[in-house]
C-alpha cells in the first residue's frame, strides 16, 4: 500500500485516496525533440548546382539515387559560325536579276571570320547604332554585303545543345544548304551546314576549338 506525502495510507499509487495528494514526484515533462540542424547545401554530382529538391533543376539528376544521373548535354557546346564570301552563290543571285543586281559587286578580298555559338540566341545581321542593334554575328564589314538586313536571321539554342535557324522576316531571305528558309519557322542546323544571306555571304557551321 502506498503512502501519500501527508502520511495517509492509499490503495492507489498515483493519488491519495484520502486527501487527493499526488503520490511520488511530478510527471517528467515530455522531452521536445529539436529538429536536426540544416545540412550544408548539397551540390549536384553531375553539374554542381546546389540542391533545391529531389531533382536537380539544371540537369535532372535524382538525388535519391532512384535513377541514373542525367549527363549535361555537350552536343554543339563548341560550335562556331565561320563567315566568308561565296562567288557561286553571288553569281546565282545576279542571274536571278532584281532592281539592284547590276550594281552589286563581289568583294575582291573577304577574310573568314569566326563567331562562337554561345548563349540562348545568336543574331545574324549588320550593326545599327540608330536601332541599337549589335548582332552577335556582325556582318557590317568591310567588306559589307548590301543584301544583309540589320536583323537578318537568328540561331536559337536548344536544351540538348543543338541549334535552330529562324528568319524573322529579312528583306532578301535566308537559305540553308541551298533551300529557302520559311519566315518565322525554325529549322534544325547541323555541323557542316551552310547558311547563305545577302548577296554573297556564306556562314558555315562547324565544330570549334574547346
Amino acid at each position: 500500500m502506498a503512502t501519500c506525502p501527508q502520511g495517509h495510507p492509499s490503495g492507489s499509487d498515483d493519488y491519495c485516496d484520502v486527501c487527493g495528494a499526488q503520490i511520488g514526484g511530478a510527471a517528467a515533462p515530455a522531452v521536445q525533440q529539436q529538429a536536426p540542424p540544416p545540412a550544408s547545401a548539397e551540390a549536384c554530382p553531375v553539374c554542381q548546382t546546389p540542391r533545391a529538391g529531389q531533382f536537380c533543376e539544371v540537369c535532372g539528376h535524382d538525388f535519391t539515387g532512384a535513377g541514373s544521373p542525367v549527363p549535361v548535354p555537350t552536343v554543339g557546346s563548341h560550335w562556331e559560325a565561320v563567315t566568308g564570301a561565296d562567288r557561286t552563290y553571288f553569281e546565282k543571285i545576279v542571274a536571278e536579276g532584281g532592281p539592284d543586281a547590276a550594281a552589286m559587286a563581289f568583294p575582291h578580298y573577304c577574310p573568314e571570320r569566326s563567331f562562337p555559338l554561345i548563349g540562348e540566341q545568336v543574331r545574324i545581321g549588320r550593326r545599327s547604332r540608330a536601332r541599337g542593334m549589335t548582332p552577335e554575328i556582325d556582318l557590317t564589314g568591310p567588306p559589307e554585303d548590301p543584301g544583309v538586313s540589320h536583323l537578318h536571321a537568328v540561331l536559337l539554342s536548344e536544351r540538348d545543345g543543338t541549334w535552330r535557324l529562324v528568319d524573322p522576316g529579312s528583306a532578301n531571305g535566308t537559305q540553308l544548304n541551298g533551300r529557302t528558309v520559311t519566315v518565322n519557322v525554325p529549322v534544325p542546323v547541323n555541323l557542316g551546314d551552310r547558311i547563305h544571306v545577302g548577296a554573297w555571304t556564306v556562314i558555315t557551321i562547324r565544330e570549334g576549338t574547346p
